[in-house]
């Protein structure tokens, strides 16, 4: 073990462990951090959210089509996993229900017509993982794929109804934590990550250099020792007042979409919790 991971009275560090939403979760706002993470009980949360329930059922689709025999991967199979693992949760009523599901089926669909059933991938929801000085990182990626000579690319689906741009591919820390932590797991070069937005059709691409992934790791574990030392504080008894300070509020447009809104009181001045069904781009009836 080396020197920067001995603590007080050269006892190893305890390693944060997280995946990247939990680092993603701190940056965007320290509060919502605290109670997700921290706070004992914790607060409850809002309903759940219907894009939560849309995206949910496409990725355990999209999932059980690859664990399909290949000759079974067929474009109707994909539609009738789509309907098997369909969730209800956080939708209007039932008409707005049945219209998600068939725009969910149309887009499993379409994307499966595309792809090789016998192109078999490396990993599906496949678990990765890295450490840093200060963090054991992991996560499970979508997909990652063996493109031979170039390596494994991490391909991750994603089926919100923003458009995406490569900036969304180049800038994501959670993409290049799944890329260094694949090519630690699999022993193979992995520098390409791939947005699949299922909504389009469109497929977002980033190769990182080995500088530029290198940075991304940095970042992720300088993150991960703000965290871990605000933490130790926190859990070795603090006033509210001090934990307040500790992770404040981000306020701003995101407050209406958090889960703790309620539970929040400047954030819930900032705005009003939105409805749990306003991430789809569907009409409400």
């Amino acid at each position: 073990m080396s020197e920067g991971q001995l603590g007080f009275e050269g006892m190893p560090r305890r390693l944060l462990q997280a995946a990247p939403s939990r680092l993603s979760t701190y940056q965007d706002c320290p509060r919502r951090y605290r109670l997700r993470y921290l706070d004992r009980p914790a607060p409850p949360k809002g309903p759940p959210w219907a894009h939560n329930s849309l995206g949910a059922a496409v990725h355990t689709a999209l999932a059980n089509w690859w664990k399909l025999p290949p000759t079974r991967r067929t474009v109707p199979a994909a539609g009738v996993l789509l309907d098997d693992a369909w969730l209800s949760d956080g939708f209007r009523n039932d008409e707005q229900c049945a219209a998600a599901r068939s725009r969910a089926r149309q887009m499993v669909e379409r994307y499966v017509a595309d792809l090789d059933p016998h192109d078999e991938p490396v990993g599906v929801e496949r678990t990765v993982a890295l450490k840093t000085d200060h963090a054991a990182l992991f996560g499970r990626v979508d997909r990652i794929d063996d493109r031979g000579a170039e390596g494994v690319v991490v391909v991750d689906y994603k089926t919100g109804r923003h458009l995406l741009t490569v900036d969304d591919a180049r800038t994501s820390l959670a993409l290049a934590v799944y890329a260094a932590a694949s090519e630690r797991t699999l022993h193979r070069r992995c520098r390409r990550v791939e947005l699949h937005h299922l909504p389009t059709g469109e497929v977002i691409v980033w190769d990182h250099s080995d500088d530029g992934l290198a940075r991304h790791v940095r970042r992720a574990d300088s993150i991960a020792a703000e965290i871990a030392e605000l933490d130790q504080r926190f859990r070795s008894g603090v006033s509210h007042a001090e934990a307040d300070a500790m992770y404040p509020t981000k306020v701003g447009q995101l407050c209406g979409w958090c889960d703790y809104n309620r539970s929040c009181p400047q954030g819930a001045a900032v705005a009003r919790p939105r409805d749990p069904w306003a991430g789809l781009d569907l009409p409400v009836s």
